[in-house]
């Protein structure tokens, strides 16, 4: 504390009472001070920041769509102001670049929002994320009217669909399959641009056959398709021989589809078991000695299986009681 100038009277001035009441009171609104810059620069909750995920398609990534990638990024916990300092006689010492002088605030700070919660008061943020989530591109598990749009126009090209319902599962994952495989598209049963253009060109596969009623087999582009005077009236997805060799009661055999000319030779209206215990076959055509047209729970856009030529149970179902597929039926496999 600075002393007191003495007059010539032996008293203190006014002056120098006055300077020493202002210099204890600064020192005081210093310390008010720092205590709330320390509240307003204090470390609170960051807000944790989330990004959308997408439901991939069912087996293969769009290669026309954008991934969207999550943060892991972590808040910091928020720092508790430490007590109420007392000052003293003594000069308080200067914060240093890593301390800042503690202070209590005199009521809890308002924590900041974090991305979850919706400060718009009308839904606008979460309406936001909701849209940021739906995938860019129709695929497996959309459903409204845009669906319904694309399964009318993959009915109306003759790509098998049992149903328009507007909601797009497995049966139009098959379709939109077929459509790609006979555009010379990749098969990843996403509408993406190209697959779009597609069915806006009316893409549809043609026929080898010119008279009667036949079934085509397009090995390479893994296609049936049912043939009426040259005309494809209907085209499925199907899985032929993938080629691998395997075993089965003792003996090796290579899983191939043969090509040729053939007939229906022998049918079996029921779950049939192979005879080679190599699994069942719902409802098979044979054309040539084991190999049969049948359905199956698993049709994958690629080939896949010991030789037989794979579609939908619902697609057989078709061929069987819808079209018709009796014996002597011509099947053309190329």
């Amino acid at each position: 504390m600075r002393t007191p100038k003495i007059t010539p009277r032996g008293r203190t001035t006014g002056r120098g009472r006055t300077t020493g009441v202002v210099a204890l009171v600064a020192a005081l609104g210093l310390l008010t001070g720092c205590g709330t810059l320390a509240e307003l620069t204090a470390a609170d909750p960051a807000p944790s920041s989330t990004a959308s995920t997408a439901s991939d398609p069912a087996t293969a990534a769009p290669s026309d769509e954008p991934s969207p990638a999550a943060s892991s990024d972590v808040s910091p916990d928020p720092v508790e102001p430490s007590a109420d300092p007392t000052p003293s006689a003594s000069p308080e010492p200067e914060a240093t670049p890593d301390e800042e002088p503690s202070a209590t605030p005199s009521a809890d700070p308002e924590p900041e929002a974090t991305a979850d919660e919706d400060t718009t008061g009308d839904g606008e943020s979460k309406k936001k994320k909701d849209e940021e989530a739906e995938p860019e591109y129709l695929q497996v598990g959309a459903d409204g009217a845009d669906v319904e749009a694309l399964q009318q126009q993959l009915q109306d090209l003759g790509y098998y669909l049992p149903d328009v319902d507007g909601s797009f599962g497995p049966m139009t994952q098959q379709a939109v399959w077929a459509l790609q495989k006979a555009a010379g598209l990749y098969r990843d049963g996403v509408v993406g641009p190209k697959t779009e253009k597609a069915i806006d060109d009316g893409v549809r596969p043609g026929a080898q056959s010119s008279s009667g009623k036949v079934v085509e087999i397009d090995l390479d582009r893994q296609l049936v398709k049912a043939v009426e005077d040259g005309e494809v009236v209907r085209t499925i997805n199907a899985s032929s021989g993938n080629g691998e060799t395997f075993e089965a009661k003792g003996r090796t055999y290579t899983a191939s589809t043969p090509r040729g000319k053939f007939a229906v030779y022998m049918e079996r209206d029921y779950l049939h078991e192979s005879t080679l215990e190599l699994g069942s076959m719902y409802r098979p055509k044979y054309f040539t000695g084991g190999i049969a047209v049948h359905g199956s729970p698993s049709i994958p856009p690629h080939p896949a299986s010991h030789g037989c030529i794979r579609v939908s149970n619902s697609a057989m179902n078709w061929l069987w009681d819808s079209w018709g597929m009796p014996k002597g039926t011509t099947v053309i496999v190329y």
